[in-house]
């Protein structure tokens, strides 16, 4: 019989390429590591790792077992969490992955609320832009990814469950000083002569895309996924930016003007989880409380 503790191990060895960087990501003794790795290849009646030197190399019954093993992994929890509210043993965990300004807008207020509700869940929070955050929950890294999209793309998530939050209409970032500054709103054509600075590279590539519908390419001078250093840049006179409205609110921009962009660039908030992990008592009710606080 295969166990789930020999799982954890299988996919921390792949996930690191060898025993020791397993041994210290799970906490435990490389020894330890090494013996449930052989108590797993005799469950499997076949090997599953190839070790040439330092290196570990994962064979086809290897590679099978930790593709699924991420599914396996997400519906035990699941199943083990709701026997535990079931039980009143104790209220849960979530592992929360957001993008960052997700976490100091949506996050803050949802985990309060959390809290004064249900005092027992414990909630952790890492930041991760998407892909990587969808990735992290297909993993079984994390139970709900808050994560975001331009535009519906067919397929994408069909095998996640979806909370939509919000739409989030992306801000123009003009300096001060800038012969636009003071307009009611400001077409992206008009600044196609500008020197533009953007964002995480799946806003950037966004950026590019609005920027070539209305005629022109951007001529990026700056690049960063710290959005206060998007906004210093902009302030200082270096540029211009389009920013998510949530990344506008949660930094004051200093010597910058926000100005609506024509046409309207928008994407999609939204907190993902696994079918399993979605009838977990303490994930449903983060995903509420996420819910509650974009409504407002």
């Amino acid at each position: 019989m295969i166990e789930a503790r020999h799982l954890r191990v299988l996919r921390a060895v792949s996930a690191t390429g060898s025993f020791s960087a397993a041994a210290r990501e799970l906490g435990c003794t490389q020894p330890a590591v090494s013996q449930q790795m052989k108590a797993l290849e005799a469950s499997a009646g076949t090997a599953l790792l190839i070790r040439t030197g330092r290196e570990m190399r994962l064979t086809q019954a290897g590679e099978a077992l930790v593709r699924h093993a991420a599914g396996i992994l997400a519906g035990l929890t699941a199943a083990e969490e709701e026997v535990a509210a079931i039980a009143g043993l104790r209220a849960g965990r979530v592992r929360l992955v957001s993008f960052p300004s997700g976490s100091s807008t949506l996050v803050p207020g949802a985990l309060a609320a959390l809290r004064a509700e249900h005092p027992g869940t414990r909630v952790s929070l890492v930041e991760a832009e998407p892909p990587r955050s969808v990735d992290l929950l297909r993993e079984g890294d994390c139970d709900i990814a808050l994560t975001f999209r331009y535009g519906a793309t067919g397929g994408e998530w069909d095998d996640l469950v979806v909370r939509p939050l919000l739409t989030d209409r992306l801000i123009g970032l003009l300096p001060e000083g800038h012969r636009l500054a003071g307009a009611s709103s400001v077409s992206i054509g008009e600044l196609a002569d500008e020197s533009w600075i953007a964002g995480c590279p799946r806003c950037r590539r966004q950026l590019v895309e609005v920027c070539e519908e209305s005629g022109f390419a951007p001529r990026i001078d700056f690049a960063t996924d710290d959005y206060p250093a998007v906004m210093g840049l902009v302030g200082a006179g270096l540029g211009v930016a389009v920013l998510p409205e949530l990344a506008v609110e949660s930094v004051r921009p200093k010597g910058a003007r926000a100005v609506p962009v024509e046409p309207a660039i928008e994407r999609e908030i939204v907190a993902l989880t696994l079918p399993d992990l979605a009838r977990v008592p303490a994930v449903a009710a983060t995903l509420d409380q996420l819910a509650r606080t974009a409504a407002r």
